[in-house]
């Protein structure tokens, strides 16, 4: 009968074990990622993908960049893969989280009278503004421009319409007091 028991506990602690070592090798249970397990210790760490750069204007008039100092509204050349220049005009500054600092440009246009060798900025006019910021690795400086060069947007002196614009004009409704004058009064009696 010992016999018996000791057969029968030992087959209930086998079971036992077997209920356990199932418990552990349950997929569901078991971690998928290596950060949960000791073993990741002595693994060497998974390369992270870096984050997009974000651009952030500079708030500044001027910048310094390779011994020069680039104004907002200076004009600028660049240089095609043909050799070609092309001039513009700079609209403001931006720098990444990465220090490579860019402009934004305003294309000018050359006219007729443009001579091919040289800038002129008698003969240039204001052409479509770019978006795109350009790395200041490919613009040049041509010359420094006077705020209202070009139609500058934020030019300290505004100029003023030659001629009135077509509009609507708002007005106050309602009744209107006028203050008459005490010679008028005086000379009534």
């Amino acid at each position: 009968m010992e016999k018996a028991k000791m057969e029968s506990g030992s087959d209930s602690l086998s079971d036992e074990r077997k209920v356990v070592h199932s418990k552990r090798l349950n997929s569901k249970n078991v971690s998928k990622t290596p950060a949960k397990s000791r073993r990741i210790i002595f693994k060497k760490n998974r390369p992270i993908k870096s984050l997009r750069a974000i651009s952030t204007p500079i708030n500044s008039e001027r910048l310094y960049y390779k011994g020069s100092y680039f104004t907002r509204g200076d004009v600028v050349s660049l240089v095609d893969a043909s050799g070609r220049v092309y001039y513009a005009q700079v609209r403001g500054f931006l720098q990444d989280q990465f220090c490579e600092k860019s402009a934004v440009i305003t294309w000018l246009l050359p006219t007729q009278g443009s001579p091919k060798d040289r800038f002129d900025p008698a003969t240039y006019i204001l052409g479509p503004e770019e978006d795109i910021p350009r790395n200041l690795d490919c613009i040049e400086f041509v010359c420094h421009a006077p705020s209202e060069y070009f139609k500058a947007k934020r030019s300290p002196y505004p100029e003023l319409p030659s001629k009135p614009e077509i509009g609507v004009m708002w007005t106050k409704s309602g009744p209107k007091i006028i203050p008459l004058p005490l010679t008028e009064l005086s000379d009534s009696d």
